[in-house]
Order: C-alpha cells, then structure tokens, then sequence
C-alpha cells in the first residue's frame, strides 16, 4: 500500500498551493483568502520513484471567517486526515510572527502522529536561516524553508520525506478512469454532501444546514460489492446573475468540470422547495453533455401526500425534455431509496460498456425510419442511408444520408428517442449526428452534345405544335 502524507496547519499558510505543487495538478482551488479548504482533498503523487497519497486540509485553528461550528467540522476533517497519514507536513507561514496558535497546534499535533516535518513557506527572496530561526522553539526539530508558490526547497523536502519510508516499491495504481465517474450536482443546500456520504457509508464530507458549505469539487474513489466506483462531490450552482463572489465563481467552475469528466450525473433536488428554474437550466447543462442522468428528489420523508403529488406533476410538466432520466426519491439524511441509487448506476454502466455495431445501428435506424419516414424537403424525400457509432461517453450516433441538413429538430428528437429505446437505454441520452455525402457533380455545368441540343430543339417544336 501507497503512504500516506498529510498537509496541515493554519489557514492561508499555502496547504492547497503545495499540493497543487506536488501532485502536478490544479485539483485543490487556491486563492488568495483563508478557509477555502473544508474537506480533505486526495491526490496521488510521484518522487524518486516512490508512489505516495497526499491529503490536503483545511485550516487549523484560525478561522475566523467561518462559523465556529463549520470550523470544528474543519478539524474534525483534518484529525482524521493526520491520524490516516503515515507522515505529516505541517505548514507555517514563514512572513508571519510565530502565534500563540502555532504553540496550541504543536502540542496538539505531537501525540498524533509519529513523524512530522514543520516546513515553513512563502520563504521567496528572504534569507532562509532567518525566516526559520524563530520556529525552531517549537520543538519540532529542523524546520525546512519552502515556497510553494514558486517551487523552491520542495524537492530537497520530498528527499528528506522518503528517506524516513520504509524502503520497498510501491504498486503501481489503478488506471485513472477506472470505474463509473459519478458527479454529484445541484443548486445550494440541497443535501449534495449528506447523499455523498451516504453512499460512501463514512461521514467523508462536511456537512452543515447553511448554503455553500462546500467550495470545491473532491473526488472520492471507493468500492461497492467489487466493483470500482468515485463519486465527485460538487459546490452548489446558483443562477449567474446571484453569484458575484470570485470564489464561488471559481467553484461553479470546478463543478461544471466535474459534470464534464463524469460518465453519469446526479442531480439533487430539494423536494421541499420544489423543481426551481436553476434545476432546469442545470437539467439543460447535462443534456446538452449528454451524460447520463439520475434525478434525485431529496428530503423525501418529509412530505405529506399532497405535497408529493404536487411534485410528481412538477416532475412530469417540467422535466419532459429530459425523460429518459432516472427518478428516485430519496432521504439522504437517513438512507431511504439510496441503495436504489447504486442499482440505475450499474444498469447504466452495463449500457455504457456495450458498443452496437454498425449493423445493428442500421436495422434500428431503417424500423425508426419504417415507422416514421423522414419529411420532404422540395418535394424531395430526404434519405438516411446507414448509422454507426460514433463515442460511448457520451453515446454519439452517426448517421449518413442526403439532404441530411435538412432534418427538422422534431425529427432528430424522434429518431434519438425510439434508437435509445431500441437500445435499452436507460437514464442515458443519445447524440445524434447527421453527415451527408458530397455530390461530385456539384458545381459543374451540364453540357449537351449534338444531339441532345436537336432533340431538345424537336421537344420544343412538337409542344408548341400540340
């Protein structure tokens, strides 16, 4: 198994800036304000030929721009995240005065963990004995100067790190994309961190009753019954007119990313509040990716019987243009319906694996065509010919004929629902493509010879004469 590091300390010390560093990636959302990391966030991470998990966690003990209840969820996430960790780095920032806070978080962090490096950043352009002298008095052995910003002294510190391994090669991962991606996505406080968590069967979010407690997209991989699965929680999407803060743009950013790296999208609706014109244009963002869909009516237990039926007809007035989604309603605080969840994800899964051949893309094409014939255009009937696949995430179909851009929108509609149903499909959309062939005498002029200009002449001649 892989070790495990550890990134902690106080808020806007860099923790995310030198993740981002060492897992060569933009996974953990940076900024220049405090207490944008909430949850822990996993990457995976290569030095001297050594695999390694790196965590990434939110403030310690300073946060004062945060409830003080969303602040213990914080460190409740980042205990958890030390007591996993085989080796933790705990960042202070080099440009500040050693605080009081420091001195709680040393005697804090000393009984947890078995090794720690006290690595002091934002060193750039000072001298480095200078910055560090002061945090020698906490006890921590030889502090070791970084800029995460800017890359320097991070490898010297990943040497120092992987010496104190236990020596032995690590396993190389799984590929990246094994398993079903499924994203998890919704307007704000719609219980998006609770179903996740529910699902995974660990408390892996924070979670809070206040709207935009989480700000970025993390990925959770996990397994179920065998099979591989990640589940991708995502900040809360507003309408574009209500979002004026620089972060919260930065995570709808993050979260319509996520929408696009997934194979199937879960969207999470808040049945007390009803189906809200931000679930159908974030419903419109998914069909149009054409990703497959699980509509999930949360808070469900709480309804009375006039109000569901009031929602189901929501359900049926507004969500036509997406009905081949999947609808579960569910509790996500207490697990009603979730399992049900897993059972469409796998159903769609299977769909997924399975690429039709162009034969039999042909035969459903030509019973849709049977049925329903194409319209004229100009009096002439247009002609579609043959299909064959053209992508699996999403599901693209291709199909060839003449007159092919003429195609009404209604007609492509009609072929994409009765293909998906020819397919058995479920919960998954189908793109369809049309492409026509070149005709080779487009452009050129017909020139008669000899005779066809006499027997043109005597055609002439002879209705003139009738």
């Amino acid at each position: 198994m892989n070790p495990v590091l550890a990134i902690v300390g106080r808020p806007n010390v860099g923790k995310s800036t030198l993740f981002n560093r060492i897992t060569r990636s933009r996974n953990a959302l940076v900024a220049d304000r405090p207490g944008i990391t909430r949850d822990r966030q996993y990457g995976l991470a290569r030095h001297a030929g050594r695999l390694f998990h790196l965590i990434d966690t939110g403030g310690l003990g300073e946060n004062e721009h945060d409830s003080q209840q969303v602040a213990d969820l914080m460190e409740e996430q980042s205990l958890l995240a030390i007591k996993e960790a085989d080796i933790v780095l705990w960042l202070v920032d080099g440009r500040a005065a050693l605080s009081a806070v420091d001195e709680t978080l040393a005697t804090m962090l000393r009984p947890l963990s078995r090794q720690i490096y006290l690595v002091v950043n934002k060193t750039e352009g000072m001298d480095t004995d200078i910055a560090r002298v002061e945090f020698h008095g906490l006890g921590m052995g030889n502090p070791w100067p970084i800029s995460a910003s800017q890359g320097l002294g991070i490898e010297e510190l990943l040497d120092a790190v992987m010496t104190s391994l236990p020596a032995g090669e690590s396993p190389e991962p799984d590929e990246p994309g094994s398993g079903v991606k499924i994203s998890v996505i919704g307007r704000p406080n719609t219980g998006k961190s609770t179903l996740v968590n529910r699902m995974l069967g660990e408390e892996r979010m924070l979670t809070f009753d206040q709207p935009g407690t989480t700000r970025d997209s993390i990925a959770v991989p996990f397994t179920r019954d065998n099979k591989p699965y990640t589940l991708i929680d995502t900040a809360g999407i507003r309408r574009k007119a209500r979002v004026n803060d620089k972060i919260e743009k930065f995570s709808i950013i993050k979260s319509l990313q996520a929408i696009d790296s997934s194979n199937i999208v879960v969207l999470v609706i808040d049945a007390h509040e009803g189906v809200a014109e931000q679930d159908a244009s974030l419903l419109g963002m998914v069909a149009d990716s054409g990703k497959s869909l699980i509509i999930a009516i949360n808070k469900w237990d709480g309804l009375d019987q006039s109000m569901r039926t009031r929602i189901r007809g929501q359900l049926e007035r507004k969500l036509g243009f997406v009905d081949y989604a999947c609808i579960h309603y569910i509790s996500a605080l207490h697990g009603t319906g979730v399992g049900n969840i897993f059972h469409s994800v796998n159903h769609i899964g299977e769909t997924l694996a399975h690429q039709p051949s162009a034969s039999e893309l042909t035969t459903f094409l030509n019973r849709a065509i049977t049925t329903n014939p194409p319209p004229l255009v100009h009096g002439r009937r247009i002609k579609l010919r043959y299909a064959h696949s053209g992508g699996q995430n999403p599901i693209r179909i291709i199909i060839h004929g003449n007159q092919t851009e003429h195609v009404p929108e209604s007609y492509r509609r009609y072929l994409a629902k009765s293909l998906r149903n020819q397919m058995q499909l479920e919960g998954t959309p189908v793109l369809i493509e049309f492409r026509g062939g070149n005709n080779p005498f487009k452009g050129r002029k017909n020139v008669l010879t000899q005779r066809q200009l006499d027997k043109r002449q005597r055609m002439i001649r002879h209705t003139r004469r009738q």
